[in-house]
């Protein structure tokens, strides 16, 4: 039986796995919601309902871990600064952004699903090992790859926030249909949210220097990488005026 800091690098492999099914399977599926919804993946599930509900755990779960268990390494300064990081993402999406969400289309209760599970999971993993394994040395606060990482993961963050309030107020009171996305980073991706949250993790598992922060960076990599090219390629079949130098998801590359 594996248990403790060997269940939670396990975890981490799995996710790793996980990972690398999920990147085949989106070379012939685009994930199931938002403008790819499909009644084939089950009955629709409110939008502001469905990401309330399936980014909760997320954020419920460490919290539990950190109210109700012997946490160990909470004490230490890079422990509770890369703890900060993954809760300041999840306060902000589970309880602030699906309040702000204006129409957007049901979830298939499927996505929805499968949503809350990798929440748990991801959740456990990451404030499992930041709050009972986790050692770095002294001064890692002061190291290169946490200060850079913590600097990619700010300006990740702020990319993310500022572009789904881009998204968000793209139609007027009363408008439906989509428009073409202008202003901060989308005026070079079309993933300009994406691209956020995947600067985020990026820096987070620079700055956490794990296998757990690395896997979770990874997943995310991959499923929004593909849903940044699938809405490229979307906007450039729907709109013919769209700009032809706005790239998927790195500016000027990709």
């Amino acid at each position: 039986l594996v248990t403790g800091n060997g269940l939670q690098h396990c975890m981490a492999y799995c996710m790793v796995f996980m990972a690398a099914c999920t990147f085949v399977t989106l070379l012939f599926e685009n994930v199931p919601y938002g403008r790819y919804a499909s009644s084939k993946y089950g009955f629709p599930v409110d939008a502001r309902f469905a990401w309330f509900v399936q980014e909760l755990p997320a954020f419920l779960v460490p919290v539990c871990l950190l109210v109700w268990t012997s946490c160990a390494k909470t004490s230490l300064l890079p422990n509770q600064l890369l703890i900060a990081m993954y809760l300041c993402h999840y306060v902000q999406r589970s309880l602030i952004y699906p309040f702000l969400i204006r129409g957007g289309k049901a979830t298939p209760f499927a996505s929805f699903a499968l949503a809350i599970v990798f929440c748990i999971y991801n959740g456990y993993m990451q404030i499992r090992y930041l709050s009972h394994y986790a050692e770095y040395p002294a001064h890692w606060v002061t190291h290169p790859c946490f200060i850079a990482g913590s600097v990619l993961w700010l300006v990740g963050w702020l990319v993310n926030v500022h572009s789904d309030h881009i998204l968000r107020n793209l139609r007027k009171p009363g408008e439906t249909g989509y428009k073409i996305p202008t202003g901060g980073m989308f005026e070079y991706v079309s993933g300009a949210n994406f691209l956020g949250e995947i600067t985020e993790w990026a820096g987070f598992a620079l700055a956490g220097h794990s296998v757990h922060s690395s896997a979770f960076a990874i997943f995310t990599t991959v499923v929004l990488a593909s849903r940044a090219v699938a809405h490229h390629k979307w906007y450039l079949a729907k709109f013919e005026d769209y700009p032809k130098s706005r790239k998927a998801l790195i500016p000027f590359l990709f």
